[in-house]
């Protein structure tokens, strides 16, 4: 898989030069394309975004406004890239970015330019910075940008919101209260574009991470009048709950409140684990319900920590539905391996199983590592 800060490599670079050249005459390509690829090969990808921000800033005119004119213009002449290229919409993130970097003190001249630029890549990161200086002016753009016929602008007013964007200014205020997002959702959890109404679950997420209660009401509200769409918002929404456990969620969800199963059995092939191997589990259900039951069966590994203590990671294992006094057995290879996001430590470990988001049963196991 090729690097993404690739994507903002000399390709990318010529065709910022080349949209600017063709909205100002005196704009010097050969210049640009110098300096921004002057020690660029050693920076990382948010660093090459905030490099070429400052390039970019030395060959656009000095006044915002005026610089503003021509930013205006270039979806106009904008070369998109191959089609093949995975990365191609990189080019647009520094240009779009320059907007939020110096366009902070020209809100509406700076607001109309991401308007027109969003569609090259999104200007989700950039709109931040103004959402945290002229929160009053841009909530009420918002509002009118998310009837927007393009829905990149509708997506946008979604995005741009996020409490907890990846790679993303936090927006803190909007961490503490989000209600000022929640009519923006409201609105755009029916909207015609799936790219705008996933969007929309993902803001729902990032706020269920501090207030879940807040998305279960939220959920709880647009549930009995959902059409299918707004059903697949709301598992999405939900995610991070259900993994988490959260009680009320999966009877949201459509799953069983309250379960009627003899004791889960859970064996494990072994219970001696090297890096590098699977863990090897098989676990049987029983119902002992008169009627069929809807569950969601997960299990969490605790996994040792530097300090010695445990910690749980939750993984997906099935959805199900049991009839009346029906058993089913699953089974799982889990693989126990290096990764770049997680250091294991040995000792002893725990696997967990999970009902509806609460254990039902639970085997220790060991993990050795060898240099």
């Amino acid at each position: 898989m090729e690097l993404m800060k690739n994507g903002l490599a000399k390709p990318a670079v010529k065709r910022i030069a080349f949209a600017l050249s063709q909205v100002n005459n005196d704009f010097n390509s050969a210049q640009f394309i110098k300096e921004a690829m002057e020690d660029i090969e050693a920076l990382e990808l948010k660093e090459r975004v905030n490099h070429l921000i400052t390039i970019l800033h030395q060959h656009l005119p000095s006044d915002f406004t005026k610089a503003a004119r021509q930013l205006k213009k270039i979806p106009t002449v904008w070369n998109y890239g191959s089609p093949d290229d995975a990365l191609r919409g990189f080019a647009a993130w520094p240009i779009i970015d320059y907007v939020g970097v110096y366009g902070l003190q020209y809100p509406e001249v700076a607001m109309a330019t991401l308007k027109k630029l969003t569609p090259l890549f999104s200007a989700e990161f950039a709109i931040r910075p103004l959402l945290l200086t002229h929160p009053d002016y841009c909530q009420k753009l918002l509002t009118q940008w998310m009837e927007d016929k393009d829905e990149h602008v509708r997506r946008l007013v979604s995005e741009g919101t996020r409490p907890r964007l990846p790679w993303g200014m936090q927006l803190k205020p909007r961490i503490k209260d989000p209600s000022p997002n929640l009519p923006l959702l409201n609105h755009l959890k029916n909207d015609c574009s799936l790219y705008v109404r996933r969007s929309v679950a993902n803001h729902l997420n990032d706020i269920a991470k501090d207030h879940p209660n807040k998305v279960i009401e939220i959920c709880s509200e647009w549930y009995p009048k959902a059409n299918e769409e707004v059903k697949w918002v709301i598992k999405h929404a939900t995610r991070t709950l259900v993994k988490a456990g959260h009680p009320e969620v999966f009877s949201l969800l459509g799953y069983t409140k309250k379960l009627s199963v003899t004791k889960p059995t859970l064996k494990l092939e072994n219970t001696n684990i090297q890096l590098g191997e699977s863990l090897r589990f098989e676990l049987t259900l029983q119902s002992t319900a008169k009627r069929q039951q809807k569950m969601v069966v997960d299990f969490a590994i605790h996994f040792i920590k530097a300090n010695g203590q445990q910690k749980a990671k939750v993984f997906k294992l099935k959805s199900l539905e049991l009839a009346a006094n029906e058993s089913v057995t699953l089974t799982k290879n889990h693989p126990i391996k290096a990764i770049t996001t997680r250091k294991y430590y040995a000792g002893l470990h725990k696997i967990e199983i999970l009902l509806n988001g609460k254990p039902v049963a639970a085997s220790d196991f060991e993990l050795s590592i060898t240099a």
